[in-house]
């Protein structure tokens, strides 16, 4: 979906126009401004449309579209039922239906299966079935619906990712059911790219390492190359890497350039990775590299590493306490939640476990409650940053509206801890504490569990963090989600967090 600009004024303008159109007419206008970025000031005005129109199945449709983001899931759920209701052989109505009540917590295993049943080709209908089916029957009937659609097409490879990180959070080796597909296809490029790629999220790139070889002897396709540099650089074979970046030939993609960077980190030549990012950094619009940028400027003192991070505003510390503990049930229910048994793949978790879905789109009491203190603490946090500077990715002209682009819980345990890692599709990202070890009975060392912002041990180790934060129960810590976050091990206890990320606002015209 392509993105509409749209002022505020003309927004606000159109959106008061929309009672005196026709139905079609008041979907496509309404269409275009959901599209812009205006779902929640037109969330009122669809509610009434809704109303004047019963019979408008797509009038019901982008109520629901505008309700979801607005985070309103149980209302998006009522629209979208009314939709489908209109229209039951609307493919699209029926998987937003589908998605809106898995989204909110509600069962949605009969809505995905009504939604399949219309359009069984479709693949992510499948995959929300399955997401479904592990909340309402549990994981080992998850793994076998995904299982025997892997057999009926075993080159699916959406279907084997999700398997993949399915195994992983069950304890189970996620590469074998790639791997035993590559061994029945060893000329599928998607194949060879899934297993690298697997390999490298479960932290493992001395495994990648043979299938990359593989791979770039068999296809020209410069990913393989530069995946294989990378794969070289994280093992610590610097010449090796070197070798192939150079093979791999000069990229201006902020994928390549986030991967040259980094090698360059990680073995002392900030200055390199300086001059190398620096003519790229305005068009990061997906934010690959500015947090690379900012290691390697405050490696070489450059004063733009304060100008980008050191800002005291930008970081916030709030304790909630009383408010968090006020929630009837919160804790149990997120225990509830942890369903897995292992750490999941491609996040920072280290012995721990992490939920699935968006955690605060739920429409359960508990959740719906919770995330009513964390906007409000959020909009407190940005009503006081400082004003708009010019390029700046965290301090934006337009701040409005606050959504939540994921959230999850985990839950460490004993040695628990997460690596140092940047959050890509967030503005500001966040760490609240519902479960705390009592870090002095323990006698554990100093700073040992807390939460650690601008530091990279694994890229730079002797670069020291911008700020260190104690975690204490009910206390939120917002940060940009462009620098870099981790946790220190902690030895003995329990440690439960929820997290989320605030979406970046569209920054068009206001």
């Amino acid at each position: 979906m392509g993105q509409t600009t749209i002022s505020e004024r003309d927004a606000m303008a159109a959106i008061g126009r929309l009672g005196a159109l026709p139905a079609r007419d008041a979907y496509h206008l309404g269409l275009r401004l959901w599209q812009a970025g205006y779902a929640e000031r037109l969330l009122p005005a669809l509610r009434h449309l809704a109303q004047q129109h019963p019979a408008a199945a797509q009038l019901h449709q982008l109520h629901g579209l505008a309700a979801r983001d607005a985070m309103e899931l149980g209302e998006a759920t009522a629209a979208f039922a009314r939709a489908a209701a209109l229209a039951p052989a609307d493919v699209l109505i029926a998987h937003s239906h589908a998605r809106a009540a898995l989204e909110a917590g509600s069962p949605a295993l009969a809505l995905f299966d009504r939604a399949f049943r219309a359009n069984p080709s479709d693949g992510d209908v499948l995959l929300g079935y399955v997401a479904a089916q592990l909340g309402e029957q549990g994981a080992q009937a998850a793994m076998t619906t995904l299982g025997q659609a892997i057999n009926g097409n075993p080159l699916w490879t959406d279907g084997l990712a999700a398997l993949a990180r399915l195994r992983a959070q069950l304890g189970l080796d996620p590469i074998e059911p790639i791997a035993a597909a590559l061994a029945r296809f060893p000329n599928e490029p998607a194949l060879h790219r899934l297993v690298i790629t697997t390999c490298l999220e479960a932290h493992e790139p001395s495994r990648a390492a043979p299938y990359a070889q593989a791979a770039c002897a068999q296809f020209t396709d410069p990913w393989f190359t530069f995946t294989a540099a990378h794969i070289a650089s994280e093992t610590g074979d610097s010449p090796q890497a070197e070798r192939l970046f150079a093979a791999a030939g000069a990229s201006d993609a902020p994928s390549a350039l986030s991967l040259r960077a980094r090698h360059l980190l990680r073995f002392g030549r900030a200055d390199e990775a300086a001059t190398l990012l620096e003519p790229h950094i305005a068009r990061d619009h997906r934010h690959l590299l500015w947090p690379y940028l900012s290691l390697a400027w405050r490696s070489i003192g450059d004063p733009r590493g304060h100008w980008l991070e050191g800002t005291p505003e930008l970081v916030g510390v709030y304790d909630l306490g009383a408010r968090i503990t006020a929630i009837p049930g919160l804790v149990d229910h997120l225990r509830s939640l942890h369903f897995a048994t292992a750490q999941p793949l491609d996040q920072s978790v280290r012995g721990g476990t992490q939920t699935d879905g968006n955690l605060l789109l739920r429409d359960d009491p508990p959740i719906r409650a919770l995330r009513a203190v964390l906007l409000e603490t959020v909009a407190s946090h940005i009503a006081s940053l400082p004003a708009a500077v010019p390029d700046h990715p965290t301090l934006l002209p337009r701040r409005q509206p606050l959504r939540i682009a994921g959230s999850w819980s985990v839950r460490l345990t004993d040695g628990g801890y997460h690596t140092d890692h940047i959050h890509g599709r967030g503005w500001f990202s966040s760490a609240l504490y519902l479960v705390v070890p009592d870090l002095e009975a323990a006698g554990q060392d100093t700073h040992a569990g807390w939460l650690s912002l601008g530091e990279s041990r694994d890229l730079v180790p002797a670069l020291a963090p911008v700020r260190l934060v104690e975690p204490r129960l009910g206390r939120l810590v917002l940060f940009p989600s462009t620098m870099w976050h981790g946790t220190r091990p902690f030895a003995a206890g329990e440690r439960m967090t929820v997290a989320f990320d605030i979406a970046r606002p569209l920054q068009g015209t206001t």
